[in-house]
């Protein structure tokens, strides 16, 4: 026995510097174990929105012409820290199958754009994109796809850092009539298809259950080998892809692991998820909480789309965002007041402690909230990062709640807890015992009160 190795390698016999043949299996199985915890970590993004194409394409019976649309509070319980009541229209597509793809949005008020299977950014759509809301034709090609001969001068072109997409946009017309017509005014098709285009099917869950956060296991391993045997290899992941190698992951070959590998594959997933957990939800990146004596933190912790810092790439940011949620655009951490989004973070109380659904709890909400359009807060279960399934069928509760009272100064103050307080459900979402919860705190069309920090929202405080 060694005293100087640690943990699980406290067993391996030395001999005169060096182990024993007989150690060697142990050493190798926790090296193997330790790889499998960093491509876990590193394989966050890539899987989250793999698994969540399986739903739509063998739980909705979604095609690569259709669009699925979220519009009930049961259709966004699988969709990870979704809004509670924007409805979400979107689909993904893989463009060695299609082909250059075209999107036809219509003129009028929408948001939405493209991102590759690592979730970053590849063009936006819409009001925040190049047709400024006026609609136009997008072609969507592949890396290293060069345009059509003769396209017509009408076409955007976005060029895709992946060979997997996700196409999703979202409609701003508050009338529920425009806002219909223009979902269904999308049309999606491969280039190669556009003199006789298949009509866009809009399909929606239905109700029917699903989840789209990384599965455990085993099967988040084999939903890593699917959607490896389809994407581009990028320089920046050659030495992870070595380590999915020594996995028993490779392009063109099964995923058949033995009983030894399939044993630290399911260790490495679960230990990989206890390190995404801390690293998402004990965030220890230089930023720190938006206020100093507030715990609440911009959730999302990443400088831009492209996932690259100044000499490094965000590898434990990028596990952080997409641990938790799923997604990025440069809207979604608005720097400029009155556009975009700002999305803050609680996953303790202002004592430092989890979120408790057993208890009861209050945030106070000052007056002359700095949000351009609307403010909101949600509350999320910390095993799914979905929507809170309670009995209320509601997770949120904001400023466009007509309901909502406010106190005699403007303010307002939202309760949680698993009971209804006394004084009525309207400021009220009910908790589940049992599980812990976090919360978003969102801002849409975030001012200047909130960039230069003037105001300043409450912690989440027992009662």
């Amino acid at each position: 026995m060694s005293e100087r190795l640690p943990g699980r390698l406290a067993a391996v016999e030395i001999e005169n510097d060096i182990p024993s043949r007989s150690s060697l299996p142990t050493i190798f199985d926790e090296l193997d174990f330790q790889l499998a915890c960093q491509a876990y970590l590193w394989a966050l993004p890539l899987v989250s929105y793999a698994q969540w194409k399986t739903q739509h394409y063998g739980v909705f019976g979604a095609t690569g012409s259709d669009l699925v649309r979220y519009l009930s509070y049961r259709d966004r319980l699988g969709l990870i820290t979704a809004n509670a009541t924007t409805p979400y229209i979107l689909n993904f597509f893989d463009l060695s199958e299609s082909g250059p793809l075209v999107i036809e949005m219509p003129a009028g008020p929408t948001a939405g754009g493209v991102s590759d299977f690592w979730q970053r950014e590849v063009g936006a759509m819409g009001e925040m994109g190049p047709d400024r809301g006026e609609g136009g034709k997008y072609l969507i090609l592949a890396p290293g796809v060069d345009e059509p001969a003769e396209l017509a001068a009408d076409y955007r072109v976005l060029r895709s850092s992946g060979v997997n997409i996700m196409f999703g946009f979202r409609t701003l017309d508050p009338d529920p009539a425009r806002a219909d017509a223009l979902v269904r005014s999308v049309r999606i098709y491969p280039y190669a298809a556009r003199e006789n285009p298949a009509p866009t099917r809009i399909i929606s869950p239905d109700g029917r259950p699903w989840t789209g956060d990384q599965p455990r296991g085993l099967e988040y391993w084999r939903v890593l080998h699917g959607i490896y045997q389809a994407e581009v290899i990028e320089e920046r992941d050659r030495f992870y892809l070595a380590m999915l190698r020594q996995l028993g992951i490779r392009k063109g070959t099964p995923f058949a692991p033995d009983a030894r590998l399939a044993r630290i594959l399911e260790q490495g997933a679960a230990a990989g998820e206890l390190m995404a957990q801390a690293n998402t939800f004990a965030k220890r990146f230089e930023q720190g909480p938006y206020w100093p004596d507030r715990v609440w933190e911009q959730a999302i912790v990443l400088d831009d789309s492209a996932q690259r810092g100044d000499g490094y790439d965000e590898l434990f940011e990028r596990a952080s965002w997409f641990y938790e949620a799923v997604s990025f655009s440069e809207a979604m951490k608005s720097r400029t007041p009155g556009v975009g989004q700002a999305y803050l973070g609680s996953y303790t109380d202002g004592a430092g402690e989890w979120l408790d659904g057993g208890r009861d709890y209050t945030l106070h909400v000052p007056a002359d909230v700095p949000a351009k359009l609307f403010w909101s807060a949600t509350v999320y279960d910390v095993a799914t990062r979905c929507l809170i399934d309670n009995e209320q069928q509601r997770g949120d509760r904001g400023s466009r709640d007509p309901e909502l009272v406010a106190n005699g100064d403007g303010s307002v103050d939202l309760r949680f807890g698993p009971s209804a307080p006394p004084d009525g459900e309207s400021n009220w979402v009910q908790t589940i015992p049992g599980t812990h919860w976090f919360s978003y705190f969102r801002l849409y069309g975030p001012l200047e009160p909130y960039f230069d920090r003037s105001w300043k929202l409450g912690d989440i405080t027992p009662v």
